[in-house]
């Protein structure tokens, strides 16, 4: 058995323990308060009550996911955290020392089992590779039912992608090789550089790296060939950068949603969508993409800028 059906497989059991140990917080939060030590007082028992719609909400999100709930399982990682500090706090009022060790423990070694499924899974689903220096490389790929001409036609006017790149806010041509890029940072506000243009071979291949003192040192390639059964055009990025703030960027992006192969995956659907339909048709419940936020009630896609 593989990493990624034994974190599949751990990811569903901790799914359906979300629901275990979320329905009794919901259903009776004074009477698990006082179990596991702390004073019940309304204060706790809402504070109980919202762990419980958070832990229910989790397990659903984990379970719709399928095999590799990725965003589900390190949202989980993240609520782990929340509830040690909760029961820290509870030992400045008029509880149980010893219970609530006890059932920090226990928090603290179901956090394991969460980074353990959680890390098997990103593992497997996003082969990103660390190399010297702290860099990473990300890639995926598309067939899209066009031509490699239009395909690269289409990649090949900067200015467009953000139109499918939805970190991007914008990309400005200075010349014919260069371009000055402005991309959303995952904690907010906006990190910006400089590319140039390193090879360019029309309908094949386009490549490009950041300039020197640039936010986010970073270089990437797109391949255009033919898809086979004569089915279009097979369309393959692979991007190499360097986070922010080294691994440790890397890790809080993937926690909250911003995980890198995934906007690449995200990036290329809006790609094939514009390419053979002339707009995006995103969810209204994620429009910016898989985000861990985002997976609790969705509605019908539809085309970007409203029903019609």
């Amino acid at each position: 058995m593989d990493s990624t059906r034994r974190g599949g497989g751990l990811g569903k059991a901790l799914g359906w323990g979300s629901f275990a140990l979320g329905a009794p917080l919901v259903a009776s939060p004074g009477r698990v308060a006082r179990a596991i030590g702390l004073e019940d007082t309304p204060g706790t028992r809402a504070v109980a009550r919202g762990v419980g719609v958070r832990e229910l909400v989790a397990g659903a999100g984990i379970l719709r996911q399928g095999r590799r709930p990725v965003p589900g399982l390190w949202a989980r990682v993240a609520g782990d955290g929340m509830d040690l500090a909760l029961l820290a706090g509870g030992l400045r009022g008029r509880a149980n020392p010893r219970r609530i060790g006890a059932t920090a423990a226990a928090v603290a070694g179901i956090a394991a089992l969460d980074v353990l499924a959680a890390s098997r899974l990103t593992r497997r689903r996003t082969p990103t590779k660390t190399a010297d220096g702290g860099t990473y490389t990300v890639s995926a790929g598309v067939t899209v039912n066009r031509s490699a001409e239009e395909a690269y036609a289409l990649w090949r006017d900067f200015a467009r992608l953000p139109a499918f790149m939805t970190h991007l806010e914008s990309v400005k041509p200075e010349g014919e090789t260069r371009s000055h890029w402005t991309a959303n940072s995952p904690g907010g506000g906006s990190v910006e550089w400089d590319a140039e243009i390193v090879d360019d071979v029309p309908a094949q291949r386009l490549s490009w790296r950041s300039a020197e003192g640039a936010d986010v040192t970073n270089s990437g390639v797109v391949r255009f060939s033919p898809a086979p059964g004569g089915r279009g055009t097979e369309v393959r990025v692979e991007l190499t950068y360097e986070p922010p703030a080294g691994a440790l960027g890397n890790t809080v992006a993937r926690l909250f949603g911003e995980e890198p192969r995934q906007q690449v995956i995200d990036d290329l659907r809006r790609f094939k969508q514009i390419l053979e339909t002339g707009e995006v048709v995103r969810s209204d419940g994620s429009p910016e993409g898989h985000r861990a936020g985002r997976l609790v009630a969705q509605r019908p896609g539809q085309p970007e800028g409203g029903e019609s």
